[in-house]
């Protein structure tokens, strides 16, 4: 497929988006129908999807209009591509602009603030009360692709055993800063679920900014810990590298957890599934349910579909992983509180409330990260119970 072919068919699927279907389906409905393209093809198509979807505000803007062919315009305009090449009607290329579209297009500097920042007006007030002038430099972090990081396990190997097993498949990494055992991917991102390295259990698939979280969390030597919001595992694959304690899953959605066997018996370690009415945990780890807001350049629909009514849900929803985690740590023991947001309200403001509903709960230190430093943006807290 020639450039041009390829946002022809960006612009289908982004339509498909835009009246309410998922990417990822759009995205596989398109392949199905049309099976000539390549892989290579595929992965160009999603990704031009994606950059739209992160960009939704400001492409729309550059572009004239919150269209397929608007996003594909302002996406051109942005990237100073030329509309004429582009948008030629040879082949299968884009039919070229009509004289409303070309009036409609728009240069970077007559588009709003906030279409530039590309967020939601009502989230930006949020993000400039929290973080004054370092809001546009956080939305615009967001815009971008996210990195693919890997942490190694130290139960099967060292940082230089992983990098020198997945150069070995045409694939580079380079240490995180300031995250020790965390890996960059640069070239051969596509390969790593294939590789023998991923296989083998020697690395897995998790960002800095969510092992970092996990370095700062004081992890027992021995005992009992529980990571209360399990998910796909993640965290409590990285809590089980760490030490010889027994580590047990949780989550309200069990099906979330289907991976974690398959993942656990990969990194060699067992992680049981936590039975109602167990306590007396050394550590509690609640990696929330939140508006994922640090992880938008990964999950872009999710910027666009949060409302105030949906993030009241989640901040419902923390205070009842909170109430319902707290009885489970032992005395002296310790709780984690983690959201992968940037929203004060799902984060500073929930230990505050900590510490006006669950005094016995003392906070020994708390973290923001920011997108890029070093990864998504997360948030953790740390309580002595």
């Amino acid at each position: 497929m020639t450039p041009a072919a390829r946002v022809a068919a960006a612009i289908e699927v982004l339509d498909a988006v835009l009246e309410g279907q998922p990417a990822e389906q759009a995205l596989s409905q398109w392949g199905r129908a049309h099976r000539f393209a390549g892989s290579k093809d595929r992965a160009a198509i999603r990704d031009l999807v994606f950059a739209a979807l992160r960009r939704r505000s400001s492409y729309g803007a550059l572009g004239g209009a919150l269209t397929g062919r608007g996003l594909m315009i302002g996406h051109c305009v942005a990237g100073h591509a030329s509309l004429d090449a582009v948008f030629s009607g040879e082949g299968y290329a884009p039919a070229p602009l009509s004289e409303l579209e070309q009036g409609r297009a728009r240069a970077e500097q007559d588009v709003s603030r906030s279409d530039l920042c590309d967020m939601p007006d009502w989230i930006l007030s949020q993000l400039d009360a929290a973080y004054g002038a370092e809001a546009d430099q956080i939305c615009r972090a967001l815009r971008d692709r996210a990195p693919l990081d890997l942490r190694v396990n130290g139960r099967k190997g060292d940082v230089a055993d992983a990098q020198e097993r997945l150069a070995a498949e045409g694939i580079t990494a380079e240490p995180v800063s300031g995250v020790p055992g965390a890996l960059r991917v640069g070239d051969g991102a596509r390969r790593v679920a294939q590789s023998a390295a991923y296989r083998d259990g020697l690395v897995e698939i998790q960002d800095a900014a969510s092992q970092a979280a996990v370095l700062e969390t004081p992890v027992p030597d021995a005992g009992r810990v529980l990571d209360y919001c399990a998910g796909g595992g993640g965290k409590a694959l990285a809590l089980a590298a760490r030490s010889d304690a027994e580590v047990h899953v949780h989550d309200i959605a069990p099906a979330r957890m289907k991976d974690i066997p398959a993942r656990a018996a990969r990194a060699g370690v067992d992680l049981p599934v936590w039975q109602a009415g167990q306590g007396g945990f050394d550590l509690v780890f609640c990696d929330a349910p939140c508006s994922g807001s640090g992880t938008w350049r990964r999950a872009p629909e999710a910027k666009w579909a949060l409302t105030p009514e949906r993030l009241e849900g989640y901040v419902a929803a923390q205070k009842e992983v909170l109430r319902n985690a707290l009885p489970l740590v032992r005395p002296g023991g310790v709780l984690v509180y983690a959201t992968c947001s940037i929203l004060p309200v799902e984060n500073a403001d929930q230990v505050g409330w900590m510490a006006e509903t669950c005094p016995k709960a003392r906070l020994r230190g708390q973290a923001q990260l920011l997108p890029n430093a070093p990864g998504d943006g997360f948030f953790y807290a740390i309580f002595d119970v």
